[in-house]
């Protein structure tokens, strides 16, 4: 008998969920291996964590907006019975509650544009920092200029996108700046999409050497 199986769209969705697809791409390449203790800073309702937990991926996540924890939660408790509730917790990305080195791979998906400036942007990437481990991989995703200069201006600061929306954006000179002060490795060339001239969102891998 000929097995039916689900169209591709439906397989994927039910295994990874709404995974960003440059973080789909960093699975594919073996980059979380050996990265089992993965914090997803910014984590919303748990977007970039299905597969993860599914595969027994010691999880932890911060978000401002506690009803979104409460997915999380709920998200990993369907997933992985095991992990603490307290893995997933409010609050601030500047403010982390976790200890030094004590994360393998921290993600921050679409969260660093909206820092409120260029202090607040390095807080939080300092954050982040601080609690990987060394050989840790920090995988970010955030809107930039690259490519919309005259459209959108100078990085640096918060900024009003072709799209309409208010974003704190970085330029190419921005983000080698930061892997400098931090004295990281860049995993990746930074990539930047061209979103049909209304955005740009640039993704910006590291690894703590």
């Amino acid at each position: 008998m000929t097995q039916t199986l689900p169209p591709p769209g439906v397989d994927l969705a039910a295994k990874f969920g709404d995974i960003d697809i440059y973080l789909f791409d960093q699975l594919l390449r073996g980059r979380f291996d050996r990265r089992p203790r993965v914090l997803d800073a910014g984590c919303g309702d748990g977007r970039n964590l299905t597969y993860l937990l599914r595969r027994g991926f010691t999880c932890f996540g911060i978000d401002r907006e506690p009803a979104k924890v409460e997915r999380v939660r709920a998200l990993a408790a369907q997933l992985a019975p095991g992990l603490p509730r307290e893995h997933f917790r409010a609050g601030e990305i500047d403010q982390l509650p976790w200890d030094a080195a004590t994360m393998d791979a921290v993600i921050s998906s679409a969260v660093l544009h909206f820092a409120a400036d260029r202090a607040h942007f390095d807080r939080m990437i300092d954050e982040m920092w601080r609690v990987l481990a060394p050989e840790g991989m920090l995988f970010a995703r955030l809107a930039s200029n690259i490519g919309l200069e005259a459209a959108i201006g100078p990085a640096g600061v918060r900024a009003r996108l072709p799209d309409g929306s208010d974003r704190f954006v970085v330029d190419e000179a921005i983000l080698l700046e930061t892997t400098d002060r931090l004295g990281a490795q860049l995993l990746d060339p930074i990539k930047t999409t061209n979103v049909q001239q209304q955005r740009c969102m640039t993704t910006w891998c590291v690894r703590k050497t």
